[in-house]
């Protein structure tokens, strides 16, 4: 074979995989740092979904955010602009949400998001391209504060991070919660010394604890508060009692309760299948952010097998109607396009040598957002 006909087959076979790849997703989430366990389930979780389907017309291309707005802007705007991808997805902090999103769909890419879900996105920053497939972020909080109610406490200590996601949830518990405030407290970012809030706590005449704090400041402060004696009894998400998490606190997270849209018991037969092939995949449990990643990846793929990418008012009426098996059972998403869906209230328990969470009950069923009233699209 001569030179000419060696570069025309090479370009020939370039224009191949460009053409097998008809929509391009382009993944900006955390995979270092503090919060990188959130990240790294989500990309998993997302990136199984991709495999089982056995598509090859979905790219995905991942970079690490390092859980830094400026980073995840100067990704975004490389994806957009150099990479040309269709679709975003991956973010895990609001703070990174708020500065990507807003951005990302007024130059009309579609943004999916698997974990974020910060009010001013639900309601008047709204838009037709943003569809959030876990949650609006006060949910599993308001779902807290209405089991908080059902188990008869009066006065509760709350504290979370001070960002956006942080000020949802202290919104949302405060939003269902009928009883008293003991004490509210804004955390740092990031933070890992909960001495002084421990001793506030203590002294509060609190007779429970809420508390929002994520990734590794969950940690720090879990075992912190196990180790200083004090027994009020503690309720949180499950962002504060993931399956990472759990590992990492052992036994001092044993008994507490949290409230989720998914968990790994969850009797549907789309959630037995993921539980058991993440593991073979991965050989660990999924958390709830692999459960949101894998949601996410089959949102997509209803949409792709529906509607061409490049009609956008066809793909994002695919992507309302919501056709695939979720792994929480019940999904449909609401006029501002975030879920409407069962909160669960779990217990932490120990199976074997594994901390988990089972299913005790139904905290909200049905449980949209208090913000779509305020979205107009």
């Amino acid at each position: 074979m001569n030179l000419k006909s060696l570069i025309a087959g090479a370009a020939l076979s370039a224009l191949a995989t460009v053409a097998m790849a008809d929509v391009k997703v382009g993944m900006i989430t955390t995979l270092s740092g503090g919060g990188a366990s959130l990240g790294i389930d989500v990309r998993d979780g997302f990136m199984l979904a991709l495999k089982q389907s056995g598509r090859d017309d979905i790219e995905v291309i991942i970079e690490d955010d390092q859980r830094k707005p400026d980073v995840a802007v100067q990704i975004a705007d490389r994806m957009i602009q150099a990479e040309d991808v269709d679709v975003l997805t991956g973010i895990i902090w609001s703070n990174l949400a708020m500065a990507v999103v807003p951005s990302a769909t007024a130059q009309g890419k579609f943004y999916l998001s698997p974990n974020a879900g910060p009010s001013a996105l639900a309601g008047k920053g709204c838009s037709p391209l943003y569809f959030n497939v876990a949650w609006q972020n006060d949910n599993l909080h308001e779902a807290a504060g209405a089991y908080a109610n059902t188990a008869g406490y009066k006065n509760s200590f709350i504290l979370a991070p001070n960002y956006p996601a942080g000020k949802d949830a202290l919104t949302g518990y405060k939003r269902f919660f009928e009883g008293e405030l003991a004490g509210e407290i804004y955390t740092k970012l990031g933070q890992t010394d909960y001495a002084a809030e421990i001793a506030q706590i203590r002294a509060s005449g609190a007779d429970s604890v809420f508390f929002f704090l994520p990734g590794g400041m969950g940690i720090s402060f879990l075992k912190q508060y196990a180790d200083s004696g004090v027994d009020i009894p503690l309720i949180g998400p499950a962002f504060s009692f993931d399956q990472g998490i759990l590992q990492a606190v052992g036994d001092a997270a044993l008994g507490v309760i949290n409230t989720s849209q998914w968990s790994k018991d969850l009797d549907n037969p789309t959630n037995a299948a993921f539980v058991e092939s993440f593991q073979a995949e991965y050989g660990r449990l999924p958390s709830l952010y692999a459960s949101q990643g894998f949601d996410t990846a089959n949102l997509l793929i209803s949409a792709v097998e529906a509607a061409d990418v490049s009609d956008t008012d066809a793909f994002r009426a695919a992507l309302e109607a919501a056709n695939f098996d979720s792994t929480r059972g019940k999904f449909r998403f609401n006029t501002n396009h975030h879920p409407i869906q069962d909160i669960y209230v779990r217990e932490v328990v120990k199976e074997g040598d594994i901390y988990t969470n089972k299913v005790i009950g139904v905290a909200i069923e049905d449980r949209g957002d208090a913000y779509a009233a305020e979205c107009q699209m």
